[in-house]
């Protein structure tokens, strides 16, 4: 492989992983794993609005990862390469690893072991398409884009 090649996987590796740098399209291609879905069929499973499930996988399919195909009016998903659902699983399982109190330390977890949630870990707020965190939504204190929790503008 020459350097001119190398660089040219980077950087079809680096559009990849940019397209899947969103949770929805990750659990879409959770979901695609099991099989060809509708779209009608991905929001019942993810619970997310139809119009973002479209434009997620509009982008998944303008990279490359999914394709289409026509069943009489809709139109079935899949993945392109079982490879992209082996690497969505691998980010996956190791996002769940719980993390070590010394990061110069080598790991020495169970491969089995998953990390609880962390209170303040960021979520995606599928209704308003913007990260939160799962604190605000437990304590109610969630609040519209420029106020606070108790409805005062900020400035």
């Amino acid at each position: 492989m020459t350097a001119g090649s190398a660089y040219e996987a980077y950087e079809a590796a680096g559009e990849l992983l940019r397209a899947l740098a969103a949770p929805l399209r990750i659990a879409i291609v959770t979901e695609l794993r099991a099989g060809p879905r509708c779209v009608h069929e991905l929001v019942d499973l993810l619970q997310a609005p139809q119009p973002l499930v479209s434009q997620h996988l509009r982008v998944l399919r303008g990279a490359g990862v999914v394709r289409g195909q026509r069943r009489g009016r809709e139109i079935a998903y899949s993945l392109t390469d079982d490879h992209i659902a082996h690497i969505v699983a691998d980010a996956v399982s190791h996002a769940r690893e719980a993390p070590d109190t010394d990061p110069n330390a080598d790991s020495h977890m169970d491969p089995g072991s998953v990390r609880p949630a962390h209170p303040t870990r960021p979520v995606l707020d599928t209704n308003r398409g913007s990260r939160t965190s799962d604190k605000a939504v437990m304590t109610g204190t969630l609040a519209p884009s420029g106020s606070t929790a108790t409805g005062k503008k900020e400035h």
